[in-house]
């Protein structure tokens, strides 16, 4: 049975530990509250530009040659992991990387080859762990990134398709659903699959300088905002789970204080009884 010293000298470090796991809970709900507000801000402007792209690709006359093509004999996949650049968030990280590898597997199957890219440093380190090739990556975005911040990785997804590289592109990330539930999901962004009834779809818009040239413009931007967005969603899913992680953290530390302090008290008690007993022997040792 541990000594006294011993207990007390856990209880301070379980102790401290729960201070330090209640403020970074503390600090992960204000960072989700903020980013959550980037996700539901940047969800109007991403429904209004699908709006607009469907009403465009409903007239298009060609897709060959742009981000609309889909291609019947797919033999290139490019998937992008966005995943976070610290850990301490549940299974948050391994969840999305277990998606992202099962869909990996799964296209590898069907003999396809896959490119792979990654925003966050977890997703890079497994990538470069498993031996994948990694056409590009983006790391230490922060809490609150801005759409310049993607584009490298987004250029590239764009340039790839266009060139021939892959024939399509896939990101996999965390969607923020409730504070309580993060779902990772598999998206396809390219090539770009507009709404078959956009909303948008009977007005008459009138198209400077004209409809295609648009569409032409247009089609990059959508696929940036695509990818942004998924960002901002993963950001918010991670602070979620990182506050529910830390205050799960912070209720064990607490529970486990409780059993060590019932301990310390028993020990304690037992120490007491054993001085009290063998002063109780000597005294009647000494009598006899």
């Amino acid at each position: 049975m541990p000594s006294t010293r011993e207990i007390r000298r856990r209880i301070r470090s379980v102790k401290n530990l729960a201070q330090i796991t209640r403020a970074m809970e503390m600090v992960s709900a204000s960072k989700m509250r903020r980013a959550q507000r980037n996700v539901l801000a940047t969800r109007p402007y991403a429904d209004r530009m699908l709006d607009v792209m469907g009403e465009l690709t409903s007239r298009a006359v060609s897709r060959t040659g742009t981000l609309l093509e889909v291609r019947e004999n797919v033999r290139a996949v490019a998937v992008i992991f966005i995943t976070p650049d610290r850990g301490l968030a549940g299974s948050l990280v391994t969840n999305v990387l277990r998606r992202g590898s099962r869909f990996i597997l799964d296209e590898r199957q069907r003999g396809r080859n896959i490119y792979t890219m990654a925003v966050g440093k977890k997703g890079r380190d497994f990538l470069a762990r498993t031996g994948q090739e990694l056409a590009a990556e983006v790391t230490k975005l922060g809490d609150y990134p801005r759409l310049a911040d993607i584009l490298g990785v987004a250029t590239n997804m764009i340039d790839g398709f266009l060139a021939g590289r892959f024939d399509e592109a896939h990101v996999v990330y965390s969607q923020f659903v409730n504070t309580l539930v993060q779902r990772p999901v598999i998206k396809r962004i390219l090539p770009v699959e507009a709404p078959a009834d956009p909303t948008g779809a009977s007005f008459d818009y009138t198209y400077e300088p004209d409809r295609d040239d648009v569409l032409r413009e247009l089609l990059p931007r959508f696929v940036e905002v695509q990818l942004y967005q998924a960002v901002l969603e993963s950001i918010a899913s991670e602070h979620s789970a990182r506050m529910v992680a830390m205050r799960n953290a912070t209720d064990n530390a607490k529970e486990l204080q409780r059993d060590l302090t019932l301990s310390y008290n028993k020990t304690r008690q037992a120490n007491i009884t054993k001085e009290v007993s063998e002063i109780a022997s000597g005294a009647a040792a000494l009598a006899e």
